[in-house]
């Protein structure tokens, strides 16, 4: 384990499959009608490469009809003023996504951009973004994940508490006014900050990202019943307000601690639905299907296995629902919350 020089801390290390790994990483797909919204992915260099036609490439026999692009501090501005930095990923996903083919899935038909919430030409950034984004900017997201034993992600590594910092919440209490969403990207011990978030600005909608960030690393390592309570404890206080969905996904996520790709071979969709069913459960139990939505996650999630194989687990973990309710995690939801128009 590498330790970060700024911090000092252990780096938990993303493992990255090799091509053999993840071509063995196939199946037929399940239900090819169901209409996908992949909720959330990524373009970057980072993770082994990852841009648009990849991701139409591995969607190929699932029904992907749009996507939601996720901010991952991808092709900053290179030049300007450094709080206008953030906006050249923008740009650079409408650039890479601009010349769709006609009758393929809309890629980045909504995006959700990085923006210091804490600056003070806060409203200058968020216009910039919206003028940049082609119409499709959606919402913002800054990471609030931080942990004091370990550090991880291509991200900079936020202050302890952002969510309730008072400048902070200067700027997040201006989303309403562009209307705009917010990502919460957090580890499982600060879901109780992000219920503090949503009781205070309760016109904003608040997407939590990748069911809390349930740690599997760190001093939770050994200990998952104990990770497994605090988390439903936790998300439970967090269901009791209206304004919260909750995308589910992102198990490919280090801190999660899944282990797949250092397996000779890559698991099937049965042996991830059956590792995730109880947590779809519990989350599906408290939020609704209304509230909640899948994610891919992209290319993060490779580690896990391949995109079709993915999407066929979340088929399987839904398989007890009803046609509507499908429909609503999988494609439904994530239009209606960021708004993306019907095809």
């Amino acid at each position: 384990m590498s330790i970060d020089a700024a911090t000092e801390l252990p780096v938990i290390v993303h493992k990255q499959p090799d091509a053999r790994w993840l071509q063995a990483s196939r199946e037929e797909p399940l239900l090819p009608e169901l209409p996908i919204l992949d909720a959330h992915h990524h373009f970057s260099e980072h993770w082994g490469g990852y841009m648009p036609p990849d991701l139409v490439a591995d969607a190929q026999g699932h029904n992907l009809r749009a996507t939601v692009y996720i901010q991952c501090a991808w092709r900053y501005r290179q030049d300007g003023p450094e709080h206008l930095k953030p906006v050249g990923e923008v740009e650079a996903v409408v650039a890479a996504t601009r010349n769709g083919r006609a009758g393929s899935p809309r890629i980045a038909a909504g995006i959700v951009g990085y923006a210091d919430l804490r600056h003070s030409a806060v409203d200058e950034i968020l216009f910039a973004l919206e003028q940049a984004s082609d119409g499709r900017l959606r919402g913002i997201r800054n990471s609030g994940a931080w942990h004091s034993g370990f550090r991880h992600g291509v991200l900079a590594r936020p202050m302890k508490g952002l969510y309730g910092d008072p400048a902070f919440r200067g700027g997040y209490g201006r989303l309403a006014h562009h209307g705009l969403s917010f990502d919460a990207w957090i580890y499982h011990p600060q879901i109780l900050e992000v219920a503090e978030l949503a009781r205070a600005f309760p016109d904003v909608p608040l997407v939590l990202d990748h069911i809390g960030g349930l740690l599997g690393v760190g001093d939770y390592q050994d200990d998952p019943e104990r990770a497994r309570k605090e988390w439903e404890a936790r998300i439970r206080v967090l269901a009791a307000c209206p304004n919260v969905h909750v995308k589910i996904g992102g198990f490919g996520t280090a801190v999660f601690g899944y282990d797949f790709v250092s397996q000779p071979r890559p698991p099937s969709s049965e042996q991830l639905a059956r590792e995730w069913q109880p947590l779809v459960d519990t989350t599906l139990d408290l939020f609704g299907s209304e509230r909640c939505m899948f994610e891919s996650n992209f290319p993060v999630d490779r580690s896990l296995g391949g995109y079709g194989v993915l999407w066929n687990a979340f088929k399987r973990v839904a398989s007890g629902l009803s046609e509507s309710e499908r429909r609503a995690l999988f494609h439904d939801n994530a239009a209606r919350l960021y708004r993306i128009p019907a095809t």
